[in-house]
């Protein structure tokens, strides 16, 4: 009976964000109940909804086996994980029952989008093992583990399934087959595809470092693609515990020892270096995994969580000693031309630097990045971001004229506009798209984005981008509709056929519903468009959500000639300087229309008195 109080009911689990991840142009979330949701960009399959259309709402994710075989079904997800054009998902087969104890349980892997689908299956023992994923982006090349052409549905990819142990390939058995490889994480990069097993090995797919032998010089770094997974041979008699990729570059935290134990991690980079995003110093590509030192076994830093970006890395680390406050410290390298690291300047570094602007003494718990911007999250509630800005919606105030690209340089702190501000509800966990971001809080029941809205991207319906954080619908409103009418139907076994007539009617009712709201959703977009336009013109800003007036948004009436005199006495000089370039050039543009009328008016009377004089 207590057992059964303190069990989560499944609406609630329903509801609840356990995981995110941001693709180039889509987003994943993962709910508490095992249910996968996608929106966003649909090009190549990779939204895995059996189509390439955009979804501008979540959308929930159908991970039923195409073939219809009952022994394949997959009945709970536990991980997922957004590469640019693809996703991968981890997930366990048949009855799943979350557990603390190891038991017997065939491993595959998930994966839905471009070039067809691997998909992760996990044994229910193991299903603790992986429950974050984290996202990054690029381009894709055999990154779902087989070759074919797109798929629009999630797949199960068997390759797994005949791979053994790295053990198994290096003392030559023949056990592989038998005793099939179990993965506890997937990452989906973006030109390739990463996991994780259950012994602590790597395996790589899609475009994987490779020495050129080509070339004909030695150690000359080149991508290979490949459908295959390969384990990564450098951290065999090691586990490997997290993992990260950009464009063409991979950061792994590996334990010191066999298992990993306390803060043993070591940090290994390796794969394209044109910009020092290795860590290592120097600019030179590494085929083979090589320490960075800052952060070696001797380190006075432990790495908690890393994260990649095109061409930066970026990564959470506290101090091995202990002190009287639990804080952590955001470092990053890389690529600097659009301010991503976080150092003030447009500098890149090879080496290792703190983001001294971020505040002290506090701990940080999430971190991402997107192409050309970083994020992260504090234990406070707070919420962080730098990098290129320009249609991220960070930079509000920048001009994007001259020098003022928009980029912040700097940790900027995002605000939670509305009845949750100004800071947001227990936030747990942050993914970057290319050019959006995505944040789960209120303990996994709200989400938040903000950036480019170009196809539905964002979540909440529209295309328009986002200057400030904006609610994402969730849970989405077909779920809602569902357990209604899971509440109201009832369990009465004599009243099926007038359950089904009322299933029946309430379907019909969401549909007409759903159809209202997406002509109401297109007026409204072209109607904010408009308005953006129009603010932009006027003030030289983009339009805001607390550039609504006062009196309309909490009476719901506007009087204009108050309000215009009420911003103007609030203006301060630079807005008061904009106003005037503004009117004065509409009213030299109105005089200029009224002579050039004028003047054509004059003219047209001289000719009509010229054809009556003869």
């Amino acid at each position: 009976m207590e057992e059964a109080e303190t069990t989560p009911s499944p609406g609630n689990l329903s509801r609840k964000v356990i995981d995110i991840a941001a693709g180039e142009a889509h987003t994943l979330t993962l709910a508490g109940d095992g249910s996968v949701y996608a929106w966003g960009r649909g090009t190549f399959g990779r939204l895995g909804t059996g189509s390439e259309s955009d979804e501008l709402l979540p959308v929930r994710v159908d991970f039923s086996p195409a073939d219809g075989h009952e022994e394949k079904r997959l009945r709970k997800i536990v991980g997922i994980s957004a590469g640019a054009y693809h996703s991968l998902a981890l997930a366990g087969r048949g009855l799943v029952a979350m557990t603390d104890r190891f038991g017997a349980g065939v491993t595959i892997s998930v994966s839905f989008i471009r070039k067809t689908f691997m998909s992760v299956l996990f044994p229910p023992c193991l299903l603790h093992l992986a429950t974050r994923m984290f996202i990054l982006d690029s381009d894709m090349d055999g990154q779902l583990g087989v070759n074919g052409n797109n798929s629009l549905l999630p797949r199960l990819l068997e390759g797994f399934l005949e791979l053994g142990s790295p053990a198994s390939f290096m003392d030559g058995s023949e056990t592989k087959s038998k005793t099939p490889l179990k993965v506890s994480l997937v990452k989906a990069g973006g030109m390739m595809s990463l996991a994780i097993d259950t012994l602590g090995a790597l395996w790589i797919w899609g475009n994987c470092p490779h020495q050129n032998s080509s070339s004909g010089k030695e150690g000359e770094f080149s991508l290979v693609s490949s459908s295959i997974p390969n384990p990564v041979w450098d951290f065999h008699g090691h586990s490997v515990v997290k993992v990260a990729c950009g464009n063409e570059h991979i950061v792994a935290l590996v334990s010191a020892g066999e298992t990993h134990k306390g803060d043993d991690l070591i940090c290994y980079t390796w794969g394209n270096n044109n910009h020092g995003q290795l860590g290592l110093g120097d600019k030179e590509s590494r085929v083979n995994p090589e320490v960075v030192k800052s952060f070696n076994l001797e380190s006075p830093w432990a790495v908690d969580e890393v994260a990649c970006g095109a061409f930066h890395t970026a990564l959470l680390a506290h101090k091995k000693r202990p002190s009287e406050t639990l804080a952590s410290v955001c470092w990053t390298f890389g690529l600097g031309d659009n301010g991503q690291l976080g150092h003030g300047t447009t500098r890149s570094t090879s080496f290792p630097e703190p983001v001294e602007e971020l505040p002290h003494n506090v701990f940080l718990t999430s971190i991402d990045c997107g192409l050309f911007h970083t994020c992260v999250v504090s234990s406070a509630g707070d919420v962080w971001s730098w990098g290129m800005e320009k249609g991220l919606g960070l930079c509000p105030d920048a001009s994007f004229t001259g020098t003022d690209a928009g980029d912040a340089i700097s940790p900027l702190l995002i605000k939670c506009n509305g009845l949750y501000g100004p800071k947001f509800p227990e936030p747990v966990q942050i993914a970057c798209g290319a050019a959006h971001t995505v944040l789960v809080a209120d303990g996994g029941f709200k989400l938040w984005s903000w950036g480019r809205g170009w196809s539905g991207v964002l979540g909440n319906g529209k295309l328009v981008d986002s200057f400030t954080p904006s609610i994402v619908l969730w849970p989405p409103l077909t779920e809602d509709f569902k357990e209604e009418g899971l509440d109201t139907v009832g369990g009465d076994k004599t009243n099926v056929e007038k359950d089904h007539e009322e299933i029946i009617e309430a379907e019909k009712r969401l549909s007409v519903a759903m159809e209202e709201m997406t002509l109401l959703r297109s007026k409204l977009s072209v109607m904010e468009q408009y308005a953006s336009i129009l603010h932009g013109s006027i003030f030289g800003k983009p339009f805001e959500e607390q550039d609504i007036p006062i009196s309309l948004r909490n009476l719901g009436n506007f009087d204009i000639t108050k309000e215009w005199e009420d911003m103007l006495e609030a203006s301060d000089r630079g807005k008061l300087v904009r106003l005037e370039m503004f009117y004065r050039n509409m009213l030299a543009g109105v005089k200029d229309k009224l002579m050039k009328k004028r003047i054509k008016e004059i003219v047209n009377e001289c000719l009509s008195s010229s054809k009556k004089g003869k």
